[in-house]
């Protein structure tokens, strides 16, 4: 269980670290595009928003839809915070943000800060990810709710 600023950092990173694999591509400029959508991203994770509409990130083959889980539901998933493979021939990328309704005008001003934010429907991805699956650390959550 993380707070909405801590999950923003830790997609943050999932998504610069993802970035990074290409050697055409800054993993400084990712941090600074995620930087530019932290306000927007954190109130998105807060009011629940990402667990039903992704962030997604495009770069090369990688099409990674990013979700969050909150509650008792959080203890029953397993995370998945490794980089996802395929950005390594990527020589752009796209972080997609969601744009529900109560939101969309902070979006849109999150995505017109930074030219590698868009608050438009993310393509459709070409081929499924080899490394999908879900987002969430069980036993890491578990020790932490047991530590309290």
């Amino acid at each position: 269980m993380r707070s909405a600023s801590g999950t923003w950092a830790v997609i943050m990173d999932f998504v610069a670290d993802t970035v990074a694999q290409s050697s055409a591509l800054s993993r400084d400029e990712a941090v600074q595009a995620m930087s530019a959508a932290e306000a927007v991203g954190r109130m998105l994770i807060a009011a629940d928003h990402l667990q039903r509409h992704p962030i997604t990130l495009v770069a090369g083959k990688v099409h990674c839809e990013i979700t969050t889980v909150s509650g008792i539901a959080a203890l029953t998933l397993e995370e998945n915070l490794n980089p996802v493979p395929g950005a390594a021939g990527a020589d752009d990328f796209m972080i997609y943000l969601p744009s529900p309704v109560p939101l969309q005008e902070q979006v849109k001003a999150a995505a017109d800060g930074h030219a590698r934010l868009s608050d438009a429907a993310p393509p459709a991805p070409e081929t499924k990810a080899a490394n999908s699956g879900p987002l969430i650390d069980r036993e890491a959550l578990r020790r932490a709710a047991t530590q309290r």
